[in-house]
């Protein structure tokens, strides 16, 4: 048995359909969602949060492993008790559960715990080091003192699953994130933009080493995401946390060329300014380092930019 938390958001969706191509393994969604996007995930069992450790105990002797992707997202939303309560908390009591009972747990971190990366994208860092990352919202917050108490928990308290892996996601983009609204990807936000005739809409750069457009992300498809999950699934012996980025960061004048292209238009661009509530928070630059997943066996290629914008641009173009 395998549970996924957030089994019906984003990277979830992606997840369990490839679980469901791939695994014969029971398959139980923990989500507060009501409606499954996809109708094949109405044979699935749905559980919510509130009612997840209840359902684990009684079936401790069956669990393979518990997949753990749902947390708040929205890097805007400033309600510290709530951020803590479902992205720390229940998350805690997660690891505490696998931990006694020596289940597999891989959980969703994310590249947001770098702050805005004056100290790198090193995911090879020690205890005292990975301490001295500065996020810039409580979103980000959240994964990192989550980050740390893990860590922490397994080097020095020896408490924890003999198989864990933080995964630090970067800028993940790809099929059934338009749920997601305001908070969907670029790539998403440029291809509804272009399919109801408007200009792409970017944000300028209020930083004197960024030109207009020129802003950086690792943009990494969601297959890859999914691809790197399942890889960890499959392993007997794993502990830490690993980015999980393309390695190349591009700019957003890169995305949008290439999204125009697929979907054969013009390039038309309305710049703004960033808003002001994010403009102190805005990162310029994110580059994930990925020499430690490498190290450890992992040898897939990442699509690239052009490959996965053609991909994902090929849904709503037919």
């Amino acid at each position: 048995m395998i549970v996924v938390t957030g089994g019906l958001g984003f990277i979830g969706t992606n997840l369990i359909l490839s679980l469901l191509e791939n695994n014969q393994d029971e398959i139980i969604i923990c989500d507060n969602r009501v409606t499954p996007k996809h109708h094949i995930f109405s044979k699935i069992k749905i559980i919510e949060s509130e009612k997840l450790l209840e359902f684990l105990l009684k079936n401790k002797n069956y669990l393979k492993a518990i997949i753990h992707l749902g947390a708040i997202t929205d890097t805007t939303e400033r309600n510290i008790e709530l951020i803590l309560k479902n992205n720390y908390y229940f998350s805690l009591e997660l690891w505490n559960f696998c931990s006694r009972f020596n289940i597999k747990f891989i959980y969703a971190s994310s590249a947001a715990t770098y702050g805005d990366g004056n100290l790198g994208f090193d995911d090879n860092l020690k205890l005292s080091n990975l301490s001295k990352l500065y996020p810039l919202n409580p979103y980000g917050w959240s994964k990192h003192l989550y980050d740390i108490k893990v860590t922490r928990s397994s080097l020095e308290e020896k408490l924890s699953p003999k198989c864990w892996a933080g995964l630090k996601f970067f800028n993940v983009y790809g099929p059934n994130e338009d749920h997601k609204g305001a908070q969907s990807s670029v790539a998403y936000q440029m291809i509804k933009q272009i399919k109801s005739g408007q200009p792409i809409t970017l944000f300028r750069s209020h930083n004197n080493e960024y030109k207009d457009g020129e802003q950086m992300r690792d943009f990494i498809y969601v297959e890859d995401c999914v691809s790197v999950i399942n890889w960890f699934l499959n392993r007997n012996e794993f502990t830490g946390i690993y980015n999980v980025g393309s390695g190349k960061a591009r700019n957003f004048l890169d995305l949008a060329t290439a999204t125009c292209q697929f979907m054969d238009v013009d390039l038309k661009i309305n710049w703004i300014d960033t808003p002001e509530n994010v403009r102190e928070q805005y990162q310029y630059f994110t580059q994930a380092n990925m020499d430690k997943l490498y190290q450890i066996g992992y040898n897939e290629d990442f699509y690239t930019l052009e490959k996965g914008i053609e991909k994902y641009t090929k849904i709503y173009t037919g």
